[in-house]
């Protein structure tokens, strides 16, 4: 989240999100989760979906990243502290992991009562001019998610998400892409823009809740996304967990039961320019 990201875009229409409280829930759960996934490994090994990282930098930055957040919110900041701690990392290894992991698990903990003490609607900083409530509880609730699939992957292990908050996570990615600001600060996005252009994303688990279908519309002005069964130039239909990671750039799209039907260029050439923050 490094630039403000003004306002334009909506809520996706279908089920609402989560909730504050669940959101709040989360933070600790993911991070339980996290901490579970990297329990024994070795913290110099490297982290394939964040190249820059090793493990322990990956975790150094999720717990630098909760205690931003909650400095944020405790402070009811208007402006973004520093933050050089959660982007600068050593890429040393701690000798003592039960302290690091400790350290993590204070953090998710702080960050998680402090929202909840605030409320959902707490005026503070936010990195986009967006009337959601909730906006940071969200935002980590996700955030951390992610991080756990990178460090899950990392280990060689198999990453699973419970449907309701990948969906949660893929919604509000819809989200912030729909921002058509989201233009100016990644420029490169509106090479995106023509004639003809839309993306189906279909979740095929058995049971996964209704609506779980998102259609990217670029044929536009700015990027369009919405929950909806349409055609579309090009269709990815996999497992739910499969396509949060694909849209989160942290699997590849082919392969996993993940299956492409039509344009797979267009998919090719979305999937290189997305990304928000």
């Amino acid at each position: 989240m490094n630039k403000p990201i003004p306002a334009g875009g909506a809520a996706l229409s279908g089920p609402i999100p989560l909730g504050h409280d669940r959101h709040c829930a989360e933070i600790v759960t993911q991070t339980d989760q996290l901490r579970a996934a990297v329990a024994g490994a070795d913290l110099a090994a490297p982290v394939p979906s964040c190249p820059e990282w090793n493990l322990a930098q990956l975790l150094r930055h999720v717990g630098h990243g909760h205690r931003w957040a909650e400095t944020i919110v405790r402070t009811r900041a208007s402006a973004p502290p520093p933050d050089t701690a959660l982007r600068d990392l050593p890429a040393d290894v701690p000798q003592d992991a039960a302290q690091l992991d400790g350290w993590l698990a204070e953090g998710a903990r702080q960050l998680a009562e402090t929202l909840r003490e605030a409320g959902p609607h707490a005026r503070t900083w936010v990195p986009v001019e967006t009337e959601t409530p909730g906006f940071w509880a969200r935002r980590f609730a996700h955030e951390t998610l992610v991080h756990r699939a990178d460090a899950t992957l990392a280990t060689g292990r198999e990453f699973t998400a419970g449907q309701e908050i990948a969906v949660d996570a893929l919604d509000e990615w819809m989200e912030l892409a729909s921002l058509p600001q989201m233009l100016d600060v990644n420029p490169r996005q509106r090479e995106l823009l023509g004639p003809g252009r839309t993306i189906r994303l279909h979740a095929t688990d058995a049971g996964v809740q209704a609506g779980a279908e998102w259609v990217v519309d670029l044929t536009g002005d700015t990027v369009v996304c919405r929950r909806g069964r349409e055609r579309a130039a090009v269709a990815l239909h996999g497992p739910l967990t499969a396509l949060l990671l694909v849209v989160y750039r942290r699997r590849p799209a082919r392969g996993g039961g993940v299956e492409i039907l039509g344009d797979e260029w267009l998919l090719d050439f979305w999937l290189d320019r997305i990304g928000f923050g």
